[in-house]
């Protein structure tokens, strides 16, 4: 077994990488960027050693330097997590030429499985079914759309060959959407893999999004620890998963673990990997493979009780599996949310900020994998992921009971985040029904009613203003605790006397009934004000770099039509037009930098 391990990552999945190796006896190194000095993941281990200076997203992606951070540390094995580079051929190949072991698979795995085209290729060959579409890169929208009409029809997905994790991905419904789609999935595999190429499958309306955990060792094992369902996403990236798969049968389950063992097995793979696959209507195809550990790898720890790091780690050390295929089972049921740093009322829009009290759930059946304290700083820089929540039950319903409880419980002052949205999402009849919810998700109408109350401003500002203000007291009555609400005028400025907080101001009683103190106080910590637009302003709901601008000074434009676009937290977000005219003013252009609140446009009303 190693001695040291250099964890090539930050954030939740360091801090997890780290605490499989402490169970393990092996010393952990650390790696940060100037922006994660304080950061979790570099307080935890016991060597961490600088990236910078330089951008900090691009700092975990500089190869010689992590093997320069290799080499001063010592260290005998790296681990990749994932993101980042974990799928990069070249940095396990670098590795392998000095000697330093990747915790993960043979280069040459990663390259044959890395390319979603080659992949595609290899998987037909091996009978294992993909989804329709082409094993080749399309090089021009020219080709792309002779493809469509001769063999794939629409509605079409266009995919970066490089892609993963809903990176690359944009779908065209129709013809005139094609162009915006193939440029889009070519720009971001240009900037998220380096590698603009894209290819072409069938996009399929609404499939469950079913993976296979695999793991393999280099003694010719390979076994599957069954499926999770990741059909709930937005923008194609995953916001909740659960194992098993409430659609998935024991019958289907031999067959697609079978297909996901043969592919494994087809290009020599060591380590843990997912086979990702569509189910719809019965039929199971091949999407691709991540030559990785998986956000999402918790779920499926919790039903077999199987540590999936730790297993990697002892195969990568020249160890067998300590499992076989007939020892794995999978008891009960466990649900995934990921708490991201997005505003679900503003479609998603990324919410960078610090974190002010911070406090997570616990209780039977609970897990939190995070890389967050009080005062982390959640930056546009990098994913928008806060932590991930997890549970455990004895049944899918059970299980759901037990989320909305943790989820209750989860304190994070500060920040938005989409505690709301998972709260509100797994409440709903086409979440008990297992649907995936996709029509929920994209609308934009029920998403806004997730939206939390705008912060209240100052009392002193709202008396000098002639307003009234709102403001939470809790009191007890006959030893009872409630949440009483008054509004009216500000009270008068003034401390605490002899520590006693200060009550509600003279003259105003409470309301007639009051709620017990419950779930107001929590929901009230997530309250984080944001830049807003208003008459003709059309203003930036985020921090981020412009990439596209659709419009031009001048041009008629209607309500709802693309106006930009910004990219943030590792996410494109399309900026429409809050009303129809025309562009009066339009201060922004491509490679510029946008402060929340920053006017993207000003739109006049048209002439009459």
């Amino acid at each position: 077994m190693f001695s040291k391990v250099l964890i090539a990552n930050r954030g939740e999945i360091a801090v997890r990488i780290m605490r499989a190796c402490e169970e393990l006896g092996i010393s952990t190194v650390a790696v940060y960027s100037e922006l994660d000095r304080d950061a979790v993941h570099v307080k935890r281990a016991q060597e961490a050693y600088l990236l910078g200076p330089g951008p900090a997203a691009e700092s975990y992606l500089a190869i010689e330097k992590l093997i320069d951070a290799i080499e001063r540390s010592g260290a005998e094995a790296v681990h990749p997590g994932y993101g980042f580079l974990a799928e990069n051929a070249a940095f396990a190949g670098a590795l392998e030429e000095r000697g330093i072991t990747f915790i993960g698979p043979p280069a040459k795995a990663i390259e044959a499985m890395g390319s979603k085209t080659r992949a595609r290729e290899l998987m037909a060959r091996a009978g294992v079914p993909i989804v329709p579409g082409t094993t080749e890169p399309v090089a021009t929208i020219d080709d792309a759309r002779r493809l469509i009409a001769e063999t794939i029809g629409y509605p079409v997905a266009v995919k970066a060959a490089g892609g993963g994790g809903g990176k690359g991905f944009r779908v065209a419904l129709e013809e005139p959407k094609l162009q915006e789609a193939f440029e889009g999935a070519g720009r971001e595999g240009e900037k998220f893999f380096g590698d603009a190429t894209v290819y072409l499958e069938r996009y399929l309306p609404d499939p469950r999004h079913v993976e296979v955990q695999v793991l393999a060792d280099t003694h010719g094992n390979v076994i599957h620890l069954g499926e999770r369902d990741c059909s709930l996403q937005r923008r194609h990236q995953k916001l909740i998963e659960e194992a098993p798969a409430p659609a998935v049968d024991d019958q289907l389950r031999a067959r697609i673990g079978n297909l996901a063992t043969a592919a494994a097995a087809a290009v020599s793979y060591s380590g843990a990997g997912t086979i990702e696959g569509l189910l719809q209507d019965g039929e199971y195809f091949f999407l691709e493979m991540n030559t990785r550990v998986q956000v999402e790898h918790c779920v499926t720890e919790m039903v077999t009780g199987i540590d999936i790091v730790k297993e990697g780690i002892r195969v990568a050390a020249g160890q067998p599996l300590s499992i076989t295929q007939d020892q794995v089972e999978l008891r009960g049921h466990a649900i995934e949310c990921r708490i991201n740093a997005e505003d679900a009322s503003k479609n998603f829009a990324p919410a960078p900020g610090r974190i002010g009290a911070y406090h997570e759930p616990a209780g039977p059946g609970v897990r939190v994998d995070s890389g967050v304290e009080s005062g982390s700083e959640i930056s546009p820089m990098y994913d928008p992921m806060v932590a991930k929540l997890i549970v455990w039950d004895v049944d899918r319903e059970q299980a759901t009971a037990r989320m909305l409880r943790a989820l209750a419980e989860y304190r994070i002052e500060g920040l938005k985040t989409l505690l709301p949205f998972h709260e509100a999402i797994l409440a709903t009849q086409q979440w008990h029904d297992a649907e995936t919810c996709r029509d929920l998700i994209g609308d934009r109408r029920w998403l806004k009613t997730l939206a939390l109350p705008s912060a209240e401003k100052p009392a002193a500002e709202a008396k000098e203003a002639g307003q009234t203000v709102q403001q939470t007291y809790t009191v007890e009555v006959s030893g009872k605790r409630f949440d009483v609400k008054v509004i009216g005028p500000p009270p008068a400025a003034s401390g605490a006397v002899n520590g006693a907080a200060p009550g509600p101001a003279a003259g105003l009683a409470a309301p007639e009934s009051a709620a017990p103190n419950r779930r107001a106080p929590r929901r009230a910590a997530r309250v984080r004000s944001g830049g807003a637009g208003g008459g003709d302003t059309l203003a930036s709901p985020l921090q981020g770099t412009v990439l596209k601008v659709a419009v031009q000074q001048g041009a008629e434009i209607e309500e709802g039509a693309l106006v930009a676009v910004i990219e943030a937290m590792k996410m494109e977000n399309e900026i429409t037009a809050h009303k129809a005219g025309v562009v009066a003013e339009l201060p922004i252009a491509v490679g510029s930098s946008v402060a929340t609140g920053d006017t993207l446009a000003v739109i006049s009303s048209a002439a009459g």
